[in-house]
């Protein structure tokens, strides 16, 4: 199988099957046994024309007679996978993509729809540079006009452009170190010796910024639990938690488990973390990766967030809600979230608060609730915490410190942004119960 079948599979299954596109794609990849060179082209490929969908409809429109949803989808598809490779991937050439494009329409489609295939990417390479471009920031960026405006009224002022620039492009992998297994230097001559490009995190001790991986599972640092995959936002919440060796820490929506596994590193595997998720088949997960990680302090266990567990009252040190969101700090890597539906999204305010309601009473007196997510809206994060807040007087934010690098100024609460701080866009607050 071809880097550009493969792509082209992820991206019906996102149309048909509601399928996410890093799961699918590492599915398929694996699935069509793709080298690294092709598994990388497959991922550019499918990423690419989700991040770009609205832009490459604008393009196409202007060569397409009629309208685009008159289509067959998988047409639709298959013009979108070629105009992205003729605008967008400079090495790719020309010709490839449109004799790929006609081959792979006669195989899914039919002969004709070929043939309007060929015509419209020939217009369309005959005419690249004079193809009128749109004048609003929500086609421009290929992000729905609705969620657009949502994020216009929540970012700081001067982000919003920046900050849907910033979505459509390629995620950094941040690797992040086990202490508990190696050292840094350990890591980096393997890296080195593997042909791993990386650089140290701008900010974070112990995490780097890697390319060149291929399957990261095929890594021996990474089979051997030397290293493990971990946004530096994700690790900076738990950092300033002040989890110390020692402690009983819940982590109550921890699923797949990469806060459990840095508050572990933390507590250098000496104390306990419960590690929770409403659904029993992830605390498999979090159980596998913490044998490969080399911890044994973690119990994952089934519980919801939001019912009370008598026996949890009033017993940890720290417990972690990084709750479920709308996920709009993460659009880099699963760029179809912001195609998704914003009505139901509206609820989850609702749910963040119940959360805490409930795991809020599982803090020991002079303990710590750590409240984030990987969103970057205000009613799902400050709203949230200052309504907690103003129900709960034994609690109170407490001013976290940041590497300098960040030069964020918080009161306890902090949205790191992608476009700022080489990370997810994310949400973090530490708040302190005192009675």
């Amino acid at each position: 199988m071809d880097a550009r079948t493969t792509a082209l599979s992820a991206l019906i299954a996102c149309r048909t099957q509601a399928a996410w596109s890093d799961g699918i794609l590492k599915e398929y990849i694996a699935r069509d046994m793709l080298d690294g060179r092709d598994a990388a082209f497959a991922s550019r490929l499918c990423y690419g024309v989700l991040q770009n969908r609205m832009l490459l409809d604008y393009y196409l429109a202007q060569k397409v007679k009629g309208e685009l949803k008159k289509l067959q989808p998988v047409v639709l598809d298959i013009l979108r996978l070629g105009v992205y490779q003729i605008v967008f991937c400079d090495r790719v050439p020309v010709s490839a993509a449109v004799n790929e494009a006609v081959e792979q329409t006669k195989r899914y489609a039919n002969r004709a729809a070929a043939g309007l295939v060929n015509g419209v990417l020939h217009a369309l390479v005959r005419d690249k540079d004079a193809l009128r471009q749109p004048d609003d920031l929500a086609t421009r960026y290929s992000h729905p006009q609705p969620l657009v405006d949502l994020l216009a009224g929540t970012l700081p002022d001067g982000q919003l452009e920046p900050f849907l620039a910033a979505n459509n492009t390629p995620a950094p992998t941040c690797l992040q170190v086990n202490p508990l297994r190696a050292s840094v230097d350990e890591i980096c001559a393997a890296m080195e010796e593997n042909g791993v490009s990386y650089v140290p995190h701008p900010w974070l001790a112990g995490a780097f910024l890697v390319s060149g991986t291929g399957s990261l599972e095929k890594l021996p640092i990474f089979r051997e639990g030397k290293v493990y995959v971990q946004d530096a936002a994700a690790h900076l919440a738990v950092a300033v938690s002040g989890v110390q060796p020692g402690m009983l820490v819940l982590d109550c929506c921890a699923a797949p488990g990469g806060k459990s596994f840095a508050a572990a590193m933390q507590m250098e595997n000496k104390g306990e973390i419960i590690a929770c998720d409403i659904h029993a088949h992830k605390t498999a997960i979090i159980e596998k990766g913490a044998e490969r990680l080399g911890i044994g302090i973690i119990r994952a266990m089934q519980m919801d967030a939001r019912e009370e567990k008598k026996d949890f009252l009033g017993r940890f040190d720290t417990v972690i809600a990084d709750v479920p969101c709308s996920g709009f700090g993460v659009i880099r890597k699963k760029p179809d979230i912001r195609y998704k539906d914003l009505a139901p999204m509206e609820k989850l305010p609702q749910i963040q608060r119940a959360i805490l309601e409930n795991v809020c009473r599982y803090v020991a007196p002079g303990g710590v609730l750590l409240y984030s997510t990987c969103t970057v809206l205000r009613r799902e994060n400050e709203d949230v915490a200052r309504a907690f807040l103003q129900a709960h007087p034994e609690f109170s934010p407490e001013t976290v410190d940041l590497p300098q690098q960040l030069r964020l100024e918080n009161d306890g609460m902090l949205t790191m942004l992608p476009q700022l701080h080489e990370s997810d866009g994310f949400f973090i607050c530490k708040l302190r119960r005192h009675v």
